[in-house]
């Protein structure tokens, strides 16, 4: 039997709850029925009923012991909030991707949104709107950040409290499977950001149910998920449903899991091997594509190791090493983490391995970090150039197009999507939105809200930044969270959108920027010179790709092997450049991509050239 209220046709209702915490339990149905059913105790804690005429849309409440009346812990909606009654939902829809079958890692291009900043809306019903011009930038998937029932209105999500519940001021479930179902028919995948290391801490009545936390272990948020101790076998069981509840019964296409290093677990078989083994069983059942993807600091490769090797076998993981060297190039910041990188030689070892700390000592840690990824396949790291993380946890949650010129902006979105690696954007990026993204929250507590403005202020006073800092809990600081849609129609920010566009073309055309293989590439760094210079190659397409990070034009003799090469991008070219994005008028947006059309025959020499700077070439050859 499913967890939680499970609707069937003919107003049959089951009522499952894991409660080894209660003697007796309830379900106290709501509305013009409100009656009280005692539930059967059963196994290992558990206590079910099977109810007759209970119509979708009731409301209910658990009662404990007679005393304490809670929300269902596997709630499937909270229409009232996290303090609210639970709502028994009607899981019909009418899905029309019977056809479709997902896709692979090797053919993702994610966009990271939030739901409800994404549109002046904020909600699911909302984002199925702009799906088209994601897709006509290149996007190939959409990453919601977490969506599980969370305190008040606004919230990153990473707070959520009632896993199986999508946040009610999104909407209600079936707006999630209609925004799932859009993204299908325009051959999109849908990838949903989980919390599988804590619970908020406003809402959570779990611990009168059942000991899902230990404070055998700590999380930087809390206790942790009970997941090695006593009674842990339904604790996993609990999340691991939940899992199979997104992919199930939203369709949903991938997972990423939020910060896995934070969960502590050592059985012989790790709850998170666990977790993506029942996934992809749940995917091959379903005849598609689902991956599992993690968030993790830990710079291990055994998270995507096979799990014949002894690795928990996820799909791919974000990779925080390569976004630091090239943030750090790019900004020279060099404040907390950002401390242990230093130069063009991190981005290159990105380039060619994926972690950068692979078993040496890090300031930031004060110990040794991290252990070689050489033989991790490409198109298991994810790398960006921003991320909700690397902008919200700045003091003023400032994005790159705040803090770089246009040229930069173009030379970080060359590194990262001309890169062998899966790329990830943040909402906004591919038009330069200038719009912070702040940490909020809305607690209907008025203390744990001063604990959090606190703990931020407490968390920058090392960056003496002297601008105004961002309230979380204030509505304000949502609100100018929020995308401003009709900028990327206007100047520079219509430019920067067709950049991106210009170079996702180039990286689903061109084979060898299509084939994501670290075998199949030369990294070679000239640091006097600031260049990175990349050549990669696929059956008989070779590309090299010349980065330039210095402030000033140098001369450079680019040792493109002898042949006739074609530079088909130059991020310095007049077609790209700022005046033109101020000056261009609408009728030239959409005008056909300018490249050089003259070939260039290079010999034993090389071939000389002028990098401007802040910028990038790519050189073709031709067959």
């Amino acid at each position: 039997m499913p967890l939680g209220a499970t609707w069937r046709e003919g107003d049959v209702c089951s009522f499952l709850a894991w409660a080894p915490r209660v003697k007796h339990l309830e379900v106290h149905l709501l509305g013009a029925q409100d009656r009280t059913i005692a539930m059967q105790p059963g196994a290992d804690g558990y206590f079910c009923a099977i109810v007759d005429d209970v119509k979708a849309g009731t409301l209910y409440q658990y009662r404990l012991d007679g005393q304490k009346v809670r929300p269902d812990p596997a709630s499937k909606f909270q229409p009232q909030g996290v303090h609210g009654p639970s709502e028994v939902v009607d899981p019909r829809f009418a899905w029309t991707d019977v056809a479709w079958k997902g896709l692979p890692m090797h053919r993702l291009v994610l966009y990271e949104l939030h739901v409800g900043a994404f549109t002046p809306q904020g909600t699911f019903d909302a984002v199925i709107e702009r799906i088209p011009q994601l897709k006509e930038v290149g996007i190939t998937a959409i990453e919601l950040m977490p969506v599980a029932q969370f305190p008040g209105k606004r919230n990153w999500g990473y707070d959520g409290v009632y896993m199986y519940a999508v946040q009610n001021s999104y909407g209600p479930p079936e707006s999630l499977k209609r925004l799932v179902d859009a993204c299908h028919r325009q051959g999109m995948a849908v990838f949903l950001d989980v919390v599988y290391n804590h619970f908020g801490p406003e809402g959570n009545y779990s611990a009168d149910f059942a000991p899902y936390v230990t404070d055998y272990y700590k999380t930087p948020w809390g206790d942790a998920l009970n997941f090695d101790r006593a009674q842990s076998d339904q604790v996993r069981r609990f999340f691991i449903d939940n899992a199979l509840y997104w992919i199930t019964e939203f369709h949903i296409d991938g997972l990423r899991l939020d910060a896995i290093h934070a969960i502590v677990d050592p059985s012989a078989r790790p709850f998170l091997e666990e977790l993506g083994s029942t996934c992809h069983e749940r995917g091959k059942g379903l005849g598609r594509q689902v991956l599992v993807v993690a968030e993790s600091s830990l710079n291990n490769p055994i998270v995507v190791q096979k799990r014949s090797l002894g690795g928990w076998g996820f799909d791919g993981q974000w990779d925080d090493d390569f976004h630091h060297s090239l943030h750090v190039l790019l900004t020279g910041e060099q404040n907390g983490y950002l401390g242990d990188f230093h130069g063009l030689g991190d981005l290159d070892k990105a380039y060619r391995e994926g972690f950068v700390y692979t078993g040496q000592y890090s300031q930031f840690r004060r110990r040794r970090h991290g252990k070689s990824s050489k033989e991790i396949p490409a198109e298991k790291f994810v790398v960006f150039t921003q991320n909700h993380d690397q902008i919200g946890n700045r003091p003023l949650s400032d994005r790159l197009s705040q803090i770089l010129n246009c040229e930069q902006l173009k030379l970080a979105a060359g590194v990262v999507l001309l890169s062998p690696y899966v790329p990830l954007l943040f909402m906004g990026e591919e038009y330069a939105e200038p719009a912070p993204f702040p940490y909020f929250v809305d607690h209907g507590d008025s203390a744990l809200s001063d604990a959090v403005r606190k703990g931020r202020v407490k968390e920058f006073e090392s960056y003496h930044y002297d601008a105004e800092f961002l309230d979380p809990s204030t509505e304000e600081t949502f609100l100018r969270s929020k995308l401003n849609w009709d900028l990327q129609s206007e100047g520079q920010h219509r430019l920067i959108r067709e950049f991106y566009q210009r170079l996702l073309q180039l990286r689903c055309n061109v084979p060898a920027l299509a084939h994501l293989d670290k075998e199949s590439m030369e990294v070679k760094s000239y640091n006097d010179s600031g260049v990175l210079l990349v050549t990669r190659w696929h059956d008989q397409s070779r590309v090299c790709v010349i980065h330039h990070f210095g402030d000033t034009a140098i001369p450079f003799e680019a040792p493109l092997p002898p042949a006739t090469w074609r530079e088909i991008l130059n991020s310095s070219d007049s077609y790209w450049s700022a005046d033109r994005g101020r000056n261009a008028s609408a009728e030239d947006n959409g005008r056909a991509v300018s490249q050089h059309a003259d070939p260039v025959r290079v010999g034993e020499a090389g071939h000389r050239l002028t990098l401007q700077p802040f910028s990038f070439a790519v050189f073709q050859k031709e067959n």
